[in-house]
């Protein structure tokens, strides 16, 4: 990193107590774009130059941003300073931040291959759905998997670590999918809650983490925590990550993601098959107490409904 770049600072507060700050860069984009309305003729030529191609606005002397825009040079000065900054070195200074977090979602679409439902992006979602089960089938460790099974079986009880978008709801579809074997299981998806349930466990306790990268700290560290008070664990992530090494069943898959911002996570299908298999696992291992709990679930819940249609196995 830079030393422009966002960093996490040591502080203290009134208390004695340390805690993190960071020091927030703006998004000169979005500046740009909800200042454009306010900005004068000439300024918005500027404007239109820099969104239509930021990294050559980064890179560009003023003479030539000036040239391209057909403006004068002390008009680019004007142009940085109604966005808020103090004229063009810092305003390329935070262009070139904001292209750094931000470049792909600037890019140009990328160009899916077509369908015949009229939809380009209909081979891409399905097609990227079927590569992350390829996947899943061919990278996820039979030999993992009846160990993550043991150990959820013999659990006293389990808690599913998950946080942001996606790894959230696949925490949450765990739960869902392990309580019905009469496993005493929750979800945590919030930080300081992760850090305040893995306190509470022990020996015979199990944590199952869930990070599509594998780098997510509150997570490592919540899993940290469970093992200090000697709780097993077990992990839904990337290979070769440090949430990988720092739990003892690992079932990992790596699934490259087709470059369009636009379309869901392709990993998470390969993380619900996953969780799948280690549902199926678990009751397989557990057998008859397992069937018993599906039954009596699928008996109060059909007598609940109306019709004479089954509910769906499995749900």
């Amino acid at each position: 990193m830079t030393e422009a770049d966002s960093r996490v600072l040591r502080t203290t507060d009134d208390d004695g107590d340390r805690h993190d700050s960071v020091r927030r860069i703006p998004d000169i984009i979005s500046q740009v774009k909800d200042s454009y309305a306010e900005l004068r003729p000439a300024e918005r030529r500027v404007a239109d130059v820099v969104l239509d191609d930021v990294k050559y606005a980064v890179d560009a002397s003023n003479a030539a941003l000036a040239q391209r825009a057909g403006v004068s040079e002390p008009t680019v000065t004007r142009f940085c300073r109604a966005i808020g900054c103090d004229g063009v070195r810092d305003f390329k200074l935070k262009l070139a931040q904001s292209l750094v977090v931000g470049g792909l979602y600037l890019a140009t679409k990328p160009q899916p291959a077509g369908s015949d439902s009229g939809m380009p992006f209909w081979n891409a979602v399905f097609g990227e759905a079927r590569r992350a089960l390829q996947e899943a089938e061919r990278q996820i460790d039979p030999g993992q998997l009846q160990k993550a099974a043991e150990l959820i079986a013999k659990a006293r009880q389990v808690t599913v670590f998950g946080l942001g978008g996606s790894s959230s709801s696949l925490a949450q579809e765990t739960q869902y999918r392990l309580f019905r074997y009469g496993i005493t299981i929750s979800s945590q998806c919030d930080p300081y809650l992760m850090r305040m349930t893995a306190s509470t466990l022990k020996p015979g306790d199990l944590v199952i983490a869930i990070s599509a990268t594998g780098r997510t700290r509150e997570v490592i560290e919540a899993v940290e925590l469970a093992k200090h008070y000697r709780a097993n664990a077990i992990c839904v992530t990337a290979p070769d990550t440090e949430l990988a090494r720092a739990c003892d069943v690992r079932l990992t898959v790596a699934v490259p993601e087709y470059p369009d911002t636009l379309k869901p996570t392709a990993s998470r299908y390969a993380f619900l098959a996953a969780i799948d298999l280690l549902a199926v696992a678990t009751a397989y291992r557990i057998d008859g107490p397992a069937r018993e709990t599906v039954r009596r679930i699928k008996y109060n819940a059909q007598i609940h409904r109306t019709g004479k249609e089954m509910e769906p196995l499995g749900d």
